[in-house]
């Protein structure tokens, strides 16, 4: 089953295409990570899936049913309502984070869930607390964001989406602000949710990261995907000249 699908999609700011005619889906239990040069389009993409840019032209639809279509070349987005209810099916994962300065730990991953989903607000910080533990940092539920270290704060951005029970979760380059030590800290909590069949797609410069976890690997450059397939085809043996450059450069 496709959680999500993407055709065709066109996105341009200030005149300037940076994405052309992409086309991308993602299986029920499929882990996806889009590699690629920075200013490839690979985030934009997120954005574009996530609602947090809107794309200029293409289709968009989760679990089968279209959200976002194009009429007179235009895309059409749903009313707010429609778009809160699809938001509930993912989760996205920042690299710097975005936590609420003024919330502690456990205000930020629970109140989501009771605020915008109305969940019983005790069941939802039974599940907050079930999954800080699970993330290793249950001893810091009433820390505020700025006592705790990027790693910290990296594992309460991931509690905080894995909290609202989604389909899908995104990362956009969740390592990319930590240092080496503690990234492999959170690559170790995404292997795990990968092990348990979560859905997830990942941007990332992680490649050994990407060849371990991923069912498939999308490479992008210049707003489009170059290529994509299996990490083996793509990582070990990448097809296209674009891609061979890029891996060379990782390598050096």
């Amino acid at each position: 089953m496709k959680l999500v699908e993407i055709n065709n999609l066109k996105k341009s700011f200030d005149g300037k295409t940076v994405l052309e005619d992409i086309s991308f889906s993602v299986e029920k239990g499929e882990v996806v990570s889009i590699i690629g040069p920075s200013g490839s389009g690979k985030s934009t993409l997120l954005r574009c899936a996530t609602f947090l840019e809107t794309m200029d032209s293409g289709e968009l639809s989760y679990m089968g049913e279209k959200i976002v279509e194009t009429v007179n070349g235009r895309a059409v987005y749903p009313k707010k309502r429609k778009l809160r209810e699809v938001h509930s099916k993912f989760g996205l994962v920042f690299q710097n984070f975005n936590l609420f300065p003024h919330y502690n730990v456990l205000k930020n991953v629970s109140d989501a869930p009771i605020s915008v989903l109305k969940r019983n607000k005790e069941e939802v910080l039974i599940e907050s607390r079930r999954v800080l533990k699970k993330l290793g940092i249950e001893d810091k539920e009433k820390a505020y964001p700025c006592e705790l270290s990027g790693g910290q704060q990296q594992r309460v951005a991931i509690a905080r989406a894995l909290v609202m029970n989604p389909d899908i979760l995104y990362f956009d380059e969740p390592t990319s602000a930590l240092d080496p030590e503690i990234t492999a800290g959170i690559l170790r909590i995404m292997k795990e949710l990968a092990d348990e069949n979560m859905t997830m797609v990942i941007v990332t410069h992680e490649i050994d990261f990407a060849r371990a976890v991923s069912d498939r690997v999308v490479f992008m450059d210049g707003g489009v995907i170059v290529e994509q397939g299996s990490p083996q085809d793509v990582i070990d043996n990448p097809q296209n000249e674009r891609t061979r450059e890029f891996l060379k450069k990782l390598s050096i």
